[in-house]
C-alpha cells in the first residue's frame, strides 16, 4: 500500500508539473532564495500629473472601527504587531488586511483619520521584507490603493511615499513568474501606478517593466471573444477593472493609451455581460463568488465615466456562443442558461479551475434555479477540495472521481479536455452537445458526452458514459427552491410560488441535501438532484 500511494503521488506531481513553463519552475527556485531586505531610500519625487484623475470604483466599507475589520463575511480586530500575521485567521483573510481596500470604501473620507493612523500602524508594526504583507501579490494591491488614496486626499506625507517607493522597489524583485496569470497581472499594474506617480531613472524602469509586462499579458490572458482565460467570471471582472484603472493612471500623467488596453475593455465588457443572469450578477463557474470583484453595474458605470462604452445589445435574447472561452449563453422568453464547454484553464496555471468540465447553471423567470455551489475558501483542506470537485458541480460524476485531478487547494494534475462541440438549431429547440476525455485514463476509458436541449419553456439533459463505470449525474438547486420527487417525476418550486416539472426518462433519482457557497466565508443548505445512469445513460426533462 505505500509504494502503490508513492506511486500514485509521483504520477500526481508529474501531470501536475508536466505543463508548467520553463520560466515558471525556475522563477520558483529563485523564489526561495534569500533577497536582499530594502533599505531605507531618499524621499523621491513625485510627477506632475497632466490630466485629471477620475475617481475609481468604491470599495465596499471594510473597517468597522479604527482597528477592526470585516473582510470574508468574518471580523477581527488588530491590536498588535502580530495580528499583522495571525496564523489562526484564513490566510485570505489576513491577505485582505494588507490590501487596505478600505482607503478607496465607500464613505472613505470620513475615516481619514483612521486611514492615516493605519497605514502609519502598518509602516511601524511590518519590517520591510518580512511577513505576509509583503508577499508580492499584496504589495501589488497596497501599491495601487496607496496612490489612489493619496491622489483623491492629495497627500504627500513624506514616510508614506517613502514606503510606497520602497515597496515598489522589493515588488520589482519579486514578480510572480512562478504563477503568472492574475498574479503577474497585479504586479505589472502596480509597477505601472508607482511608475507613474513618482519621476526619475527607477520610476521610469518601473513603468518600462510594467508596460513590458502587459505587452505579452494582455494578448494571452484576454481571449479573441473578450474573455479572461482563467474561465472565471470573478477574476474577469477583476482584470476587468484593473484594465480600467490603468487607463485612468495613464490619462492622468499624459500617457497615450496602448491600443492593446482600449481595445480588450469594450470585449472585456460584452463578455461580463454575458455571464450575468437576470438577477445582474455572475455566474460562478470555477473560483467565483459575489462580492470579491466589484459589482457589473459599478464596472459599466467606471468604463462610462472613461468614456467607453460597449454595444451589449446583442446580448439580448438567443444564442451567444464564446467559442475562445468556452461558453454558451442562451436566453428566451423566461429560459434563461449558460453552459460550461471550456477547458479547465490556462495548462500553465489551472489555479482557480474546477473539476466541473459540462457544468451548467440555469435561472426562469427572472430567480436562479440551478447554481454551481461556488467557493467559499482558498487555502488546503477538505472544504476546498470538495468545492473544486466534480460531485460539487451540475455534471457527472464517473467512479467516484474527479473529471479533472484537482488537489492541494490550488493545483490539478490530469486535466478533462472537451471536444467535439456540436450546435444543432431546429426550429423552436437548440441542440448542443459535447464530450470531454476527463475520465480516460481509468479503466474502460470512459467518455462523457453530454447533449443540452433547450427551448423557451424546458431544458432537456442527457449524458451519455462509454465503458460500463458507474456514474452519476448531480444537479444543485439555489437555495430558495424546494424539489419534491416523487418516483421519476417531480417539481421545483420556486420562491414566488411558481413551479417547474421534472421528469426522468432513463437513470434513478435521488434527492438530498447539499451546501452552497455563494460567498467567501458563506455556507447556505440547499437540495441536491443525484440521477444514477443505468446502462451508461440519463435522461433528464425540466418544463413549465
Amino acid at each position: 500500500m505505500f509504494f502503490f500511494s508513492v506511486a500514485v503521488s509521483l504520477i500526481r506531481t508529474y501531470h501536475t508539473i508536466r505543463l508548467l513553463r520553463k520560466k515558471q519552475i525556475f522563477a520558483r527556485i529563485m523564489a526561495r532564495l534569500p533577497r536582499s531586505i530594502p533599505g531605507k531610500i531618499s524621499m523621491p519625487k513625485l510627477r506632475s500629473s497632466k490630466g485629471t484623475w477620475t475617481l475609481p470604483l468604491v470599495k465596499p466599507q471594510s473597517m468597522q472601527g479604527p482597528l477592526t475589520f470585516s473582510f470574508l463575511n468574518s471580523t477581527h480586530t488588530v491590536e498588535g504587531p502580530r495580528d499583522w500575521n495571525r496564523l489562526e485567521w484564513d490566510a485570505l483573510w489576513v491577505y485582505n488586511l494588507h490590501y487596505f481596500d478600505d482607503l478607496n470604501g465607500l464613505d472613505a473620507s470620513l475615516r481619514r483619520d483612521w486611514h492615516l493612523a493605519l497605514v502609519r500602524k502598518w509602516l511601524a508594526e511590518n519590517d520591510p521584507g518580512k511577513g505576509m504583507g509583503w508577499d508580492p501579490y499584496p504589495t501589488s494591491l497596497r501599491i495601487v490603493n496607496w496612490i489612489k488614496w493619496l491622489l483623491r486626499e492629495k497627500l504627500a506625507s513624506e514616510d508614506i511615499v517613502q514606503s510606497l517607493a520602497l515597496q515598489a522597489r522589493w515588488l520589482r524583485k519579486k514578480l510572480e513568474y512562478h504563477l503568472l496569470a492574475n498574479h503577474l497581472f497585479a504586479n505589472a499594474k502596480a509597477l505601472i501606478f508607482a511608475g507613474f506617480f513618482f519621476e526619475g531613472q527607477e520610476a521610469d524602469a518601473w513603468l518600462a517593466k510594467g508596460f513590458s509586462i502587459l505587452r505579452k499579458e494582455i494578448p494571452e490572458q484576454i481571449l479573441a471573444d473578450g474573455g479572461h482565460f482563467e474561465r472565471s467570471p470573478m477574476y474577469h471582472a477583476i482584470i476587468l477593472e484593473d484594465l480600467l484603472d490603468l487607463i485612468n493612471i495613464a490619462r492622468t500623467y499624459g500617457q497615450q493609451v496602448p491600443g492593446a488596453w482600449a481595445d480588450a475593455v469594450p470585449k472585456m465588457v460584452v463578455f461580463l455581460i454575458a455571464m450575468l443572469h437576470p438577477d445582474g450578477r455572475i455566474a460562478l463557474f470555477n473560483d467565483a463568488a459575489f462580492d470579491i470583484a466589484p459589482s457589473p453595474e459599478a464596472i459599466l458605470w467606471y468604463a462610462e465615466q472613461l468614456g467607453i462604452v460597449a454595444d451589449a445589445s446583442r446580448m439580448e435574447d438567443g444564442l451567444h456562443v464564446f467559442r475562445d472561452s468556452g461558453y454558451i449563453r442562451f436566453q428566451k422568453g423566461s429560459m434563461f442558461t449558460i453552459l460550461d464547454v471550456a477547458p479547465l484553464g490556462p495548462d500553465y496555471q489551472p489555479a482557480h479551475g474546477h473539476a466541473d468540465t459540462l457544468t451548467f447553471e440555469l435561472s426562469t423567470f427572472n430567480h436562479r434555479v440551478v447554481v454551481d455551489s461556488g467557493t467559499s475558501r482558498y487555502g488546503r483542506g477538505q472544504e476546498r477540495l470538495w468545492q473544486r470537485s466534480t460531485a460539487a458541480h451540475n455534471t457527472v460524476v464517473v467512479d467516484g472521481r474527479n473529471s479533472s485531478e484537482v488537489w492541494d487547494g490550488f493545483r490539478v494534475a490530469r486535466r478533462a479536455k472537451p471536444f467535439g462541440l456540436q450546435i444543432f438549431e431546429n426550429g423552436d429547440e437548440t441542440r448542443i452537445r459535447c464530450s470531454h476525455n476527463g475520465y480516460t485514463h481509468l479503466r474502460c476509458q470512459p467518455v462523457h458526452t453530454r447533449e443540452w436541449r433547450l427551448k423557451e419553456n424546458s431544458i432537456r439533459i442527457l449524458d451519455e458514459i462509454s465503458g460500463g463505470l458507474p456514474a452519476i449525474a448531480n444537479m444543485y438547486f439555489h437555495p430558495q427552491a424546494s424539489v419534491c420527487m416523487v418516483g421519476q417525476s417531480g417539481t421545483v418550486r420556486l420562491a414566488d410560488g411558481r413551479e417547474l416539472k421534472i421528469r426522468i426518462n432513463q437513470g434513478k433519482p435521488v434527492v438530498s441535501g447539499a451546501t452552497w457557497y455563494p460567498e467567501f466565508g458563506k455556507e447556505i443548505p440547499n437540495i441536491k438532484l443525484s440521477v444514477e445512469l443505468v446502462s451508461g445513460r440519463s435522461d433528464l426533462k425540466m418544463y413549465w
